[in-house]
């Protein structure tokens, strides 16, 4: 009985502990999204070409609508994705998909939008955020957070992995690397080189880095990039830049 009192103040402090963890990375990530842009992004239509693709996306805590639109083979092909789905048209007239390829291209479509609307997304409901301490990367230090999904309303690809390097001093992200288990997963290393800074909005230009062994721990990642030992896959590149207010 008189140990009752211990171990409820012991709880109290690990209870303490843990809110004030919550409350650090929830106040990194919204100076985040108020660094790159804020409220502005509820309100965007953002337009880009992208490795020869146009996109127009838009993102409100209700509702989404990300379009694609290029020619091939095939004809003017414009793929829109939103709350009710996903739909293919080829000149205006609807293409009925398998659900394999259905799965494919929302995912496609919702990747490059992803990556484009950060820092935005990472306050999703669905986002589960961890504070991992501080890290340094190229002489510069940095907020590192982890971010996870929860399964119900995390998509297809829930059980991805993020980590995110947020510069210490402007909030922006300057790295990020992620695992990802669909279309035969792995893990990537991207480091920020460019900054568009349009209508009050800072999208980012990234290289695209991968490791030798597709297996390895998103963890290691940054300190592969450190030792020179990740081989620079692609680069990201957003081009021909828009951005409409809804309101």
């Amino acid at each position: 009985m008189k140990t009752l009192p211990f171990v409820a103040f012991f709880i109290l402090i690990i209870l303490n502990i843990s809110c004030e963890s919550k409350s650090e990375v929830q106040k990194i990530v919204d100076q985040s999204i108020a660094a790159h842009g804020g409220h502005l992004f509820e309100e965007a239509i953002i337009s880009f070409t992208f490795r020869n693709r146009d996109y127009q996306i838009s993102k409100s805590p209700s509702r989404f609508e990300y379009v694609r639109e290029f020619s091939d083979s095939l004809g003017l092909v414009k793929d829109v994705l939103n709350n009710d789905g996903f739909q293919r048209t080829i000149y205006g007239e609807a293409v009925k998909l398998t659900e394999e390829r259905t799965g494919a291209y929302s995912r496609s479509v919702n990747s490059v939008a992803y990556f484009a609307f950060l820092p935005y997304g990472l306050n999703d409901p669905a986002v589960f955020k961890t504070y991992l301490g501080e890290d340094q990367i190229d002489g510069k230090t940095y907020h590192l957070v982890k971010v996870t999904f929860s399964e119900e309303g995390g998509g297809e690809d829930f059980d991805d992995v993020f980590l995110y390097w947020f510069d210490k001093e402007t909030y922006l992200i300057d790295y990020l690397a992620y695992s990802y288990h669909t279309d035969g997963g792995g893990v990537r290393f991207r480091k920020a080189i460019h900054q568009h800074k349009v209508n009050g909005l800072i999208l980012l230009d990234y290289e695209n880095y991968m490791p030798e062994e597709k297996n390895t721990p998103v963890k290691e990642m940054a300190n592969l990039y450190k030792e020179g030992k990740l081989e620079l896959l692609s680069k990201i590149l957003l081009e021909n830049i828009k951005v409409e207010f809804t309101k």
